[in-house]
């Protein structure tokens, strides 16, 4: 049973999200204040959690930055009544896997847990994928580059798995977005480029391989030369 944390200040909107998710199988905490969530959080034992973009102590962006520095890769779905585009920048870039804005359907929030939390099935996959100097285990979900361990967050995984997986070849955004979030329409975000972006940093060394931008059309991944 997947277990979920729900850092959010509001009794009622967390209290709904509790239910839902029991409904769907999972057990949840609930942590009322930032404070109370981070030190849960870091205590661990999540598969997932739901991160109030506002609290009244803590806010929501310092929790996660603070998870990612410590090296916690829960995924983490950001929610907030903070809708604009930068609002959602902002969450992504602190280390959020998602940005869902408030009010949301219960629907919506638990498919896209359901997405954070699904990863290649062993079974049906092999155990590791290589591209170039990038090598990818599928099992431990870990990236090593010419032997060196780089730490990818969960969605970032994701995201490069599925462009080894198509490496050379044309990836749309379309593609992008049904494929490593679960979307069958274009939301009109930027959470892609904010992804690839850090992707890239963390990626792009003298001998890996390079995600291209091609101009209106989408991404490729080639290897450099």
């Amino acid at each position: 049973m997947n277990r979920a944390l729900i850092i959010e200040d509001d009794e009622v909107t967390a209290q709904g999200i509790v239910a839902e998710l029991a409904l769907n199988g999972f057990t949840a905490q609930w942590a009322a204040t930032g404070r109370d969530g981070l030190a849960m959080a870091i205590a661990g034992g999540h598969d997932v959690i739901t991160l109030d973009r506002m609290l009244p102590d803590f806010d929501g962006l310092t929790i996660v930055s603070t998870l990612r520095q410590l090296n916690i890769q829960t995924p983490v779905l950001m929610v907030s009544a903070l809708s604009d585009v930068d609002q959602r920048v902002k969450g992504l870039r602190s280390g959020g896997d998602d940005y869902l804005t408030k009010p949301f359907s219960m629907v919506e929030l638990i498919a896209r847990i359901e997405v954070l939390l699904r990863s290649p099935d062993p079974a049906n996959c092999d155990h590791r994928l290589s591209f170039g100097s990038v090598v990818l285990d599928l099992i431990e979900q870990q990236l090593t580059i010419d032997d060196v361990p780089v730490l990818l967050l969960p969605t970032e995984f994701k995201l490069l798995t599925y462009f080894v997986r198509n490496a050379g070849q044309l990836v749309t955004r379309t593609m992008l977005f049904q494929e490593v979030w679960g979307y069958h329409f274009d939301p009109g975000t930027n959470i892609i480029e904010v992804h690839i972006a850090r992707l890239r940093k963390k990626i792009e060394g003298q001998r890996s391989p390079l995600i291209q931008t091609v101009r209106g059309a989408g991404y490729v991944l080639v290897e450099k030369h």
